[in-house]
């Protein structure tokens, strides 16, 4: 029986020699072993190890450097296990003889609750039903699931029967003929990147949005056809930063997908869009925006409020402002009106375990108002031209005629806010 995990032996003499431990633990494989009937104790072991008679199992450490690794025993050994935080892959066993602690991280939780369970029935010198290892030096294969990398880019490379090294944080499978998202990749928690683009997948799950430490993701070149609003409400709002929707057939992002404000990068290149999320301008740490070829007839209001390093908006359907505005005001304010209007101003919290679903969602897609107040179903709605140079500081044409100008749909709370804001629609 085996453990992969991050290792550091701490001498209990240490601090009564003035000395302090490095504080650094170092990748081991942890064995479970049968030493031979013939094996002689060490200096010190545990009662029970006698000479010729049937060994107990012993703990052997082994490292990139020491591969033949060292012994400890196990029986009656073992003065206390510290097992606060296992569920982090994290745990302390501290040995009778020698004065050490056997500090344990970066270990598979489960694997490392079933290797401590089969260390206590050693410990108390039951029988151990779990395969044990040979006393011989650890294979430098065995060091490979160490790896933070991994590169596949065909199909016939791709691991079927093997699991994918836990402490990956780097996993790239490329043309793999994917159509799902394999399960094994959801169980990679110090993942920060991960490549999966020319496949075929046309779902993802949402416990993608467990993988609290993603940073990077690229599903470029897939089947896409949405982003779920569970991948936006996740986790990877506070950790993911680069996110490539490339080549998919995605028609419309969720509002919530806003939500995920740490983006600096965005790439929505050859999609169906036919409308960004309309509160984009939340996206305030967004510097990288790219959404060629897709069917944008205008952008959204809240546009103006990015601030970018580079855009790319070429060869989108953007259609020519409408010289009359859509009017859609009422005299008085509907009930619902002014009830949305006055929580969404006073920003008095709100959810579904208080008012009806449906109410939430209209208060989720309230239009902004050139004010900066808020209108629901009662406002003027006019299209004006923005030169993309206002918020972006290197832009790409978006046609053929060298054009930097586009369609930017405005919304007006009243009749005076209109007023006040003719000379931008003109």
């Amino acid at each position: 029986m085996k453990l992969h995990c991050e290792v550091e032996v701490v001498s209990r003499h240490l601090p009564a020699l003035g000395l302090r431990n490095r504080g650094k633990g170092v990748r081991a494989v942890l064995s479970l072993c049968q030493q031979a009937p013939q094996s002689q104790p060490r200096p010190g072991a545990g009662a029970g190890a006698e000479r010729g008679g049937p060994q107990p199992p012993c703990l052997l450490i082994s490292t990139l450097k020491d591969k033949r690794g060292t012994r400890y025993e196990l029986k009656g050994n073992i003065e206390q296990f510290f097992t606060k935080f296992v569920d982090e892959g994290k745990a302390t066993v501290r040995l009778k003889e020698p004065p050490v602690d056997i500090c344990l991280s970066k270990a598979n939780p489960s694997s490392l609750k079933s290797f401590l369970s089969v260390v206590r029935l050693a410990h108390r010198g039951c029988d151990v039903e779990a395969p044990l290892s040979p006393l011989t030096p650890v294979k430098p294969s065995e060091f490979e699931k160490f790896k933070t990398k991994m590169v596949i880019t065909s199909k016939k490379d791709y691991p079927l029967s093997k699991n994918f090294p836990y402490y990956l944080e780097h996993l790239q499978t490329s043309y793999c003929g994917l159509v799902r998202v394999d399960t094994r990749m959801l169980c990679l928690k110090n993942l920060k990147k991960l490549d999966l683009s020319h496949n075929h997948i046309k779902k993802l799950p949402a416990t993608i949005g467990d993988l609290t430490h993603l940073q990077e993701l690229n599903l470029n070149d897939n089947h896409l056809e949405s982003f779920s609003v569970a991948l936006c409400q996740s986790t990877l709002q506070k950790s993911l930063r680069s996110l490539d929707l490339s080549k998919n057939k995605i028609k419309i992002l969720p509002v919530q997908f806003c939500q995920l404000q740490e983006l600096t990068d965005l790439k929505l290149d050859d999609n169906e869009l036919i409308c960004f999320p309309f509160k984009i301008g939340q996206l305030t740490n967004l510097r990288f925006l790219s959404a060629a070829r897709n069917k944008l007839p205008f952008l959204p209001s809240e546009f103006r409020n990015l601030s970018l390093e580079y855009l790319d908006l070429f060869g989108n359907t953007f259609e020519q402002p409408k010289v009359l505005p859509v009017i859609k005001l009422q005299t008085p304010l509907t009930l619902l009106e002014s009830s949305a209007r006055t929580i969404l101003y006073n920003r008095i919290p709100y959810g579904s375990h208080i008012i009806p679903f449906h109410l939430c969602k209209d208060l989720d897609t309230a239009k902004t108002c050139v004010c900066g107040r808020f209108c629901l179903s009662c406002f003027i709605q006019g299209i004006t031209t923005m030169n993309l140079h206002s918020v972006a500081h290197t832009v790409v044409l978006v046609d053929n005629m060298g054009g930097t100008e586009a369609p930017v749909i405005s919304y007006f709370c009243s009749l005076s806010c209109y007023v006040n804001s003719c000379d931008m629609l003109k």
